[in-house]
Protein backbone atom coordinates (compact mmCIF):
# COMPACT_ATOMS: atom_id res chain seq x y z
CA UNK A 1 0.00 0.00 0.00
CA UNK A 2 1.54 3.18 -1.04
CA UNK A 3 0.38 5.80 1.55
CA UNK A 4 0.45 9.95 1.63
CA UNK A 5 0.55 11.55 4.81
CA UNK A 6 -0.68 15.55 4.16
CA UNK A 7 -1.81 17.92 7.53
CA UNK A 8 -0.38 21.13 8.43
CA UNK A 9 2.84 21.67 11.26
CA UNK A 10 1.56 20.05 14.31
CA UNK A 11 -1.19 17.84 13.12
CA UNK A 12 0.40 15.19 14.72
CA UNK A 13 1.63 13.50 11.05
CA UNK A 14 4.95 11.79 13.02
CA UNK A 15 2.80 9.75 15.96
CA UNK A 16 0.19 8.95 13.58
CA UNK A 17 2.92 7.60 11.19
CA UNK A 18 4.85 5.98 13.82
CA UNK A 19 1.41 3.78 14.54
CA UNK A 20 0.45 3.02 10.60
CA UNK A 21 4.02 1.63 9.47
CA UNK A 22 3.34 -0.87 11.78
CA UNK A 23 0.10 -1.62 11.42
CA UNK A 24 0.75 -2.08 7.66
CA UNK A 25 4.46 -3.26 7.73
CA UNK A 26 5.45 -0.52 5.22
CA UNK A 27 8.45 1.95 6.37
CA UNK A 28 8.30 5.72 6.76
CA UNK A 29 9.64 7.88 4.77
CA UNK A 30 10.21 11.60 4.97
CA UNK A 31 11.94 14.26 2.86
CA UNK A 32 14.37 14.91 5.92
CA UNK A 33 15.06 10.98 6.28
CA UNK A 34 15.56 10.69 2.55
CA UNK A 35 18.21 13.36 2.24
CA UNK A 36 19.70 12.38 5.51
CA UNK A 37 20.66 8.56 3.95
CA UNK A 38 21.23 10.10 0.78
CA UNK A 39 23.86 12.78 1.97
CA UNK A 40 25.07 9.69 4.49
CA UNK A 41 25.63 7.10 1.34
CA UNK A 42 27.53 10.20 -0.13
CA UNK A 43 25.46 9.09 -3.66
CA UNK A 44 25.48 12.35 -6.61
CA UNK A 45 22.25 14.03 -5.45
CA UNK A 46 22.83 13.57 -1.81
CA UNK A 47 26.24 15.59 -2.41
CA UNK A 48 23.87 18.36 -4.67
CA UNK A 49 21.49 18.06 -1.78
CA UNK A 50 24.52 18.60 0.71
CA UNK A 51 26.15 22.13 -0.91
CA UNK A 52 22.16 23.66 0.01
CA UNK A 53 21.57 22.34 2.83
CA UNK A 54 25.37 23.41 4.34
CA UNK A 55 24.44 27.09 3.01
CA UNK A 56 21.01 27.27 4.97
CA UNK A 57 19.47 27.18 1.44
CA UNK A 58 16.39 25.43 0.22
CA UNK A 59 16.85 22.05 -1.74
CA UNK A 60 16.11 22.28 -5.84
CA UNK A 61 12.49 20.29 -6.65
CA UNK A 62 15.14 18.73 -9.30
CA UNK A 63 17.42 17.53 -6.59
CA UNK A 64 14.49 16.59 -4.19
CA UNK A 65 12.26 14.86 -6.31
CA UNK A 66 15.58 12.81 -7.49
CA UNK A 67 16.26 11.41 -3.62
CA UNK A 68 12.64 10.87 -3.01
CA UNK A 69 12.89 8.61 -6.67
CA UNK A 70 15.74 7.07 -5.33
CA UNK A 71 14.47 6.06 -1.93
CA UNK A 72 11.48 4.89 -3.40
CA UNK A 73 13.46 2.25 -5.23
CA UNK A 74 15.04 0.70 -2.45
CA UNK A 75 13.83 -2.78 -1.50
CA UNK A 76 12.06 -2.19 1.50
CA UNK A 77 9.85 0.08 -0.50
CA UNK A 78 8.46 -3.11 -2.60
CA UNK A 79 5.24 -3.80 -0.45
CA UNK A 80 4.36 0.41 -0.26
CA UNK A 81 5.73 2.76 2.06
CA UNK A 82 4.37 5.99 4.02
CA UNK A 83 5.33 9.10 2.60
CA UNK A 84 5.59 12.22 4.95
CA UNK A 85 6.14 15.41 3.89
CA UNK A 86 6.57 15.03 0.14
CA UNK A 87 4.91 16.25 -2.07
CA UNK A 88 4.52 19.90 -0.56
CA UNK A 89 3.72 21.69 -3.83
CA UNK A 90 1.56 20.85 -7.07
CA UNK A 91 4.58 20.46 -9.22
CA UNK A 92 5.80 17.75 -6.91
CA UNK A 93 3.26 15.67 -7.04
CA UNK A 94 3.09 15.87 -10.52
CA UNK A 95 6.52 14.48 -10.28
CA UNK A 96 5.77 11.90 -7.76
CA UNK A 97 2.81 10.71 -9.64
CA UNK A 98 5.15 10.60 -13.21
CA UNK A 99 7.77 8.72 -11.29
CA UNK A 100 5.56 6.17 -9.50
CA UNK A 101 4.42 5.74 -13.02
CA UNK A 102 7.53 4.80 -14.03
CA UNK A 103 7.72 2.13 -11.52
CA UNK A 104 4.07 0.66 -12.53
CA UNK A 105 2.70 2.36 -9.00
CA UNK A 106 0.58 4.88 -7.93
CA UNK A 107 -0.94 6.95 -4.87
CA UNK A 108 -3.48 4.23 -3.15
CA UNK A 109 -4.40 6.65 -0.09
CA UNK A 110 -4.19 10.44 1.22
CA UNK A 111 -4.53 10.92 4.57
CA UNK A 112 -5.02 14.43 5.57
CA UNK A 113 -4.91 15.19 9.44
CA UNK A 114 -7.27 18.14 9.57
CA UNK A 115 -6.86 20.28 13.04
CA UNK A 116 -8.14 24.40 13.98
CA UNK A 117 -5.64 26.61 13.57
CA UNK A 118 -5.95 28.06 17.35
CA UNK A 119 -5.21 24.83 18.58
CA UNK A 120 -2.20 24.31 16.17
CA UNK A 121 -1.03 27.54 17.61
CA UNK A 122 -1.46 26.52 20.75
CA UNK A 123 0.47 22.90 20.53
CA UNK A 124 3.39 24.67 18.46
CA UNK A 125 4.24 27.51 20.60
CA UNK A 126 3.62 25.34 23.56
CA UNK A 127 6.71 23.52 23.28
CA UNK A 128 9.61 23.65 25.62
CA UNK A 129 13.21 21.45 25.34
CA UNK A 130 15.89 20.64 28.02
CA UNK A 131 18.90 22.46 27.32
CA UNK A 132 20.47 19.48 29.10
CA UNK A 133 19.50 16.59 27.83
CA UNK A 134 17.12 17.65 24.70
CA UNK A 135 13.63 15.92 26.80
CA UNK A 136 10.83 17.28 25.31
CA UNK A 137 6.97 19.33 27.70
CA UNK A 138 4.39 20.97 26.32
CA UNK A 139 3.01 23.86 28.69
CA UNK A 140 -0.55 22.32 28.38
CA UNK A 141 -0.62 19.10 27.34
CA UNK A 142 2.93 17.85 29.11
CA UNK A 143 3.77 20.11 31.53
CA UNK A 144 7.20 19.86 33.89
CA UNK A 145 6.62 19.42 37.46
CA UNK A 146 8.40 22.49 37.98
CA UNK A 147 8.16 25.29 35.52
CA UNK A 148 10.96 25.68 33.40
CA UNK A 149 13.05 22.66 34.90
CA UNK A 150 13.48 19.26 33.17
CA UNK A 151 12.04 16.89 35.62
CA UNK A 152 14.83 14.36 33.98
CA UNK A 153 18.21 16.61 35.01
CA UNK A 154 17.11 19.52 36.06
CA UNK A 155 17.97 21.56 33.46
CA UNK A 156 16.60 24.90 31.66
CA UNK A 157 13.68 24.72 29.27
CA UNK A 158 13.25 27.00 26.68
CA UNK A 159 10.97 27.81 23.92
CA UNK A 160 12.62 27.20 20.06
CA UNK A 161 12.78 30.41 18.18
CA UNK A 162 10.80 29.01 15.41
CA UNK A 163 8.05 28.36 18.03
CA UNK A 164 7.34 32.02 18.47
CA UNK A 165 3.42 32.74 17.85
CA UNK A 166 4.41 35.01 14.86
CA UNK A 167 7.07 32.16 13.50
CA UNK A 168 4.16 29.70 13.96
CA UNK A 169 1.71 31.46 12.48
CA UNK A 170 4.17 32.22 8.92
CA UNK A 171 4.60 28.67 8.89
CA UNK A 172 0.51 27.72 8.86
CA UNK A 173 -0.06 30.42 6.51
CA UNK A 174 2.36 29.46 4.35
CA UNK A 175 1.50 25.33 4.51
CA UNK A 176 -2.14 26.27 3.81
CA UNK A 177 -1.53 28.52 0.49
CA UNK A 178 0.91 25.58 -0.92
CA UNK A 179 -1.22 22.94 0.18
CA UNK A 180 -4.65 23.75 -1.13
CA UNK A 181 -4.21 23.12 -4.13
CA UNK A 182 -2.74 19.55 -3.36
CA UNK A 183 -6.28 18.69 -1.82
CA UNK A 184 -8.06 19.99 -5.19
CA UNK A 185 -5.41 17.19 -6.85
CA UNK A 186 -6.23 14.28 -4.67
CA UNK A 187 -9.46 14.79 -4.27
CA UNK A 188 -9.97 14.94 -8.21
CA UNK A 189 -7.99 11.41 -8.22
CA UNK A 190 -10.61 10.24 -5.17
CA UNK A 191 -7.34 8.95 -3.00
CA UNK A 192 -8.26 11.55 -0.69
CA UNK A 193 -9.29 10.47 2.56
CA UNK A 194 -9.98 13.78 5.63
CA UNK A 195 -9.41 12.58 9.20
CA UNK A 196 -10.21 14.76 12.18
CA UNK A 197 -6.75 15.27 13.89
CA UNK A 198 -8.13 16.85 17.05
CA UNK A 199 -9.50 13.69 18.47
CA UNK A 200 -7.74 11.59 20.69
CA UNK A 201 -4.33 9.73 19.58
CA UNK A 202 -6.20 6.42 19.52
CA UNK A 203 -9.50 7.55 18.06
CA UNK A 204 -7.72 9.20 15.16
CA UNK A 205 -5.21 5.77 14.21
CA UNK A 206 -8.46 4.05 14.50
CA UNK A 207 -10.35 6.75 11.79
CA UNK A 208 -6.71 6.76 9.20
CA UNK A 209 -6.77 2.51 9.59
CA UNK A 210 -10.63 2.71 8.40
CA UNK A 211 -9.70 4.78 6.24
CA UNK A 212 -7.01 2.88 4.79
CA UNK A 213 -8.69 -0.15 4.61
CA UNK A 214 -11.39 1.00 2.95
CA UNK A 215 -14.26 1.03 5.54
CA UNK A 216 -14.55 4.42 6.82
CA UNK A 217 -17.98 5.94 7.22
Amino acid sequence: MNILFMGPPGAGKGTQAERIVDTFSVPHISTGDAFRLAMKQGTPLGLKAKEFVDQGLLVPDEITNGIVRERLQLEDCNGGFLLDGFPRTLQQAEALDGMLAEMGRSIDHVVNLKVDRGLLLARLTGRRICKACGSTYHVMFNPPKQEGVCDKCGGELYQRSDDTEAKVGTRLDEYISKTAPLLEYYTSKAVLCEVDGEKEIDEVTADIVSCLRGTAE
